[in-house]
């Protein structure tokens, strides 16, 4: 079986709060963009093996999240091993969210191989144990996230008369050096409220803390998002905590 997980943007992130788990509260919301895409295949085997390509992942292999989606499925469900194949095109560490896609695609691959029929709320349940963004993958769809980022709210947003293009500037954005420069603050206006406005308005209402946090350090992804807005965008930001860039197009 071969399946295709997509990247994900962040339309506006605020950090609201600090948790004493030392986690923190945000909100955001989160939109599928589907023309970015690893590709992941899954096929039966008489051992548990797992192989990549394309983008180097860093790490060991027994830590990487496919793996770990499976063994959590075969800790309830009596499944046969499987040989995992990963073509890694979503860059890492660029708030894409290309390691949760991966992870939820691994767990609903496996669900529809051997027709174990977990519904949606137990794949969620299971998406959660990867990672605080892994369960959004699970339905897909434009939501409003809050608490860690692992709670969702379906929206109405529909981006499909704009051109979604995305930038990687080729730098690793750790996510304990975004947060350093972080001060959480409760919002002064509903998120759900502004994204609702037309999106003209969205460059003077809608940020994504992190910049303020890494643009300092990294002026180059700075200047990728101003030349975004040079080149004719109507909306331009960081996604997640960085590095990459989107802009929303009137035109390809």
């Amino acid at each position: 079986m071969i399946v295709f997980p997509n990247a994900k943007i962040n339309i506006g992130l605020n950090v609201v709060q600090k948790r004493e788990d030392d986690f923190h509260n945000i909100e955001s919301i989160f939109y599928p963009v589907f023309d970015v895409f690893d590709v992941l295949e899954i096929l039966e085997s008489e051992t548990l093996t797992f192989s990549s390509s394309g983008i180097e992942i860093p790490g060991n292999q027994e830590s990487n999240l496919c793996l770990k989606a499976y063994q959590l499925i075969k800790e309830d469900y009596d499944v046969p091993f499987v040989k995992i194949h990963l073509h890694k095109v979503i860059p890492i560490g660029a708030g894409l969210g290309g390691g949760s896609a991966d992870a939820a695609f691994t767990l609903k691959a496996l669900n529809r191989l051997f027709n174990l029929d977990l519904s949606i709320e137990q794949l969620i349940n299971y998406s959660k144990k990867l990672g605080t963004d892994c369960a959004f993958f699970v339905e897909n769809k434009p939501v409003y996230a809050f608490n860690k980022g692992d709670e969702f709210e379906v929206i109405s947003l529909n981006l499909s008369f704009y051109h979604i293009k995305i930038e990687y500037p080729n730098i690793h954005i750790g996510t304990g050096m975004a947060y350093s420069g972080i001060s959480p603050k409760l919002s002064l206006h509903n998120l759900k409220d502004l994204i609702q406005e037309s999106i003209l308005n969205w460059k003077a209402t809608i940020n994504n803390d992190f910049e303020n946090s890494v643009f300092p350090k990294y002026p180059e992804i700075k200047n990728a998002k101003q030349k975004m807005y040079d080149e004719g965008a109507v909306f331009a930001a960081m996604t997640g905590s960085g590095s990459a860039i989107f802009g929303l197009f009137k035109k390809k």
